[in-house]
């Protein structure tokens, strides 16, 4: 737009001195030709200054689309710093205990839910009603993390029985005890009825979907911690 601008003001410019030379000294040769050469040099510099502008808006356009393709990928690491693999993120189960977990019975309870107990502790369970304070790391079956307060490094600290959890979180942290690790299998009936919405890296956790729980048991606020 500017240059078209330019264009029109330089072509009226030239034309009304064209105009004005020819008529206040029409019959000298001379001095129309020294009017041509203004005009020829008018146009000259008023189609420089339209190239310099087209110069400006190119590079405009130029620096545009970098500074697009630089957010894309600025975008781009951040959702994958987000959706680390497994094996990078902080855990309660390593490899190790992976494999030796594959030995450990499997225990069902009347609700459905299943636990294996990844170390068993030597304090107190808590009672109900009591506030707990817990590590955990929430995943879905194929192993992928959805939330952990260890990435947030901060206990996770609930009064249990009193449905401020997931009721299979609930009941699987009610027989522990202090010092304790354990998996918990998670049925859909005793996590998220309405589901879990995908932060970003994240999956999904679709409504009323199994998930699986490994919660560290650290202390009890009011009950002295019995392990050695």
């Amino acid at each position: 737009m500017a240059s078209s601008l330019l264009l029109s003001l330089g072509a009226l410019f030239s034309k009304s001195l064209s105009t004005a030379d020819h008529t206040t000294i029409r019959g000298h040769k001379d001095a129309i030709m020294c009017c041509s050469s203004s005009k020829h040099r008018v146009q000259t510099s008023m189609t420089i200054k339209c190239g310099d502008e087209l110069d400006i808006i190119k590079r405009k356009n130029v620096l545009g689309l970098l500074f697009g393709v630089s957010s894309l990928l600025i975008g781009s690491l951040d959702a994958k710093a987000g959706g680390l693999p497994p094996d990078q993120k902080p855990r309660l189960c390593d490899d190790t205990c992976e494999k030796e977990l594959d030995n450990v019975p499997m225990v069902t309870t009347d609700s459905g839910l299943q636990y294996k107990d990844i170390k068993v502790g030597r304090g107190p369970s808590p009672p109900v009603g009591f506030q707990v304070a817990a590590n955990y790391v929430a995943m879905v079956p194929s192993g992928q993390i959805f939330d952990s307060s260890l990435e947030k490094s901060q206990l996770y600290i609930f009064r249990v029985g009193s449905g401020q959890v997931i009721k299979g979180l609930d009941e699987g942290i009610l027989s522990m005890k202090v010092g304790g690790k354990r998996r918990l299998y998670i049925p859909g009936s005793l996590a998220f009825p309405k589901g879990l919405t995908s932060a970003p890296g994240r999956p999904r956790v679709a409504p009323n979907s199994p998930v699986v729980f490994d919660v560290s048991l650290e202390y009890i606020p009011g009950l002295e911690d019995d392990e050695e």
